[in-house]
């Protein structure tokens, strides 16, 4: 099921507040928290499935943005929803919850996946990387995520996070792209808005400020 976007379409950012700071802050975290009568309907759904599978839930300890978190997981249960649900890593957005969207990209050991299809017990002794564990300790933005201030790269933002952190995982990899080469690497995120030129753009000057700060 489609996840609400965490600020309704349409609706300006009060006017004491630049659209430029107003991104800056919806990049920094990923979005805002869930909604509290969200979270206790979520819970249930959670209480409901541990009741249809006939099994509790067990204590993992697992390495999410450097840091170590413990969290109760049953066994069927994705990574995106202990992300979003569990942790309060919101930035991780359930779009299509099937692989097909790319709005919950995470990195896993450096590589991309859609942690809408990665089981949270498999990734015990791996690292995940989610958007909110971007930014440096002193509150210092990764490259790719100040183009897109730089730009103003996306229009609703819900994929947003998705194709920062795949671009981030292809860069490692190809940090000269061509604007096609680029394409082609975050060809498995969507964006709803189909605002894909803005975003290549904006995922281009992520590029070119990664290349930037290697030089400094």
């Amino acid at each position: 099921m489609a996840d609400k976007a965490d600020f309704k379409i349409g609706h300006d950012p009060p006017k004491a507040v630049s659209r430029r700071d107003f991104i800056k802050g919806v990049i920094a975290s990923g979005a805002a928290v869930s909604s509290a009568g969200y979270l206790f309907r979520a819970s249930s759904l959670l209480h409901g499935q541990q009741l249809a599978a006939g099994g509790g839930e067990r204590l993992l300890t697992l390495n999410i943005n450097g840091q170590q978190r413990r969290v109760d997981v049953m066994k069927q249960e994705t990574l995106a929803w202990t992300l979003r649900h569990k942790l309060g890593l919101t930035g991780t957005k359930l779009g299509c919850d099937r692989a097909e969207c790319g709005s919950c990209t995470v990195l896993i050991d450096d590589v991309p996946h859609y942690a809408c299809s990665v089981l949270t017990y498999t990734v015990r002794d791996k690292k995940v990387l989610t958007i909110e564990g971007l930014a440096s300790s002193d509150g210092t933005l990764h490259p790719v995520q100040q183009g897109v201030i730089d730009e103003q790269g996306f229009q609703c933002a819900f994929c947003m996070p998705g194709f920062i952190m795949a671009a981030v995982a292809f860069l490692k990899t190809n940090p000269n792209p061509t604007r096609t080469e680029l394409a082609q690497g975050l060809s498995g995120n969507l964006c709803r808005c189909q605002d894909y030129d803005k975003i290549l753009t904006a995922m281009m000057r992520g590029a070119e400020n990664m290349r930037r700060a290697s030089r400094a």
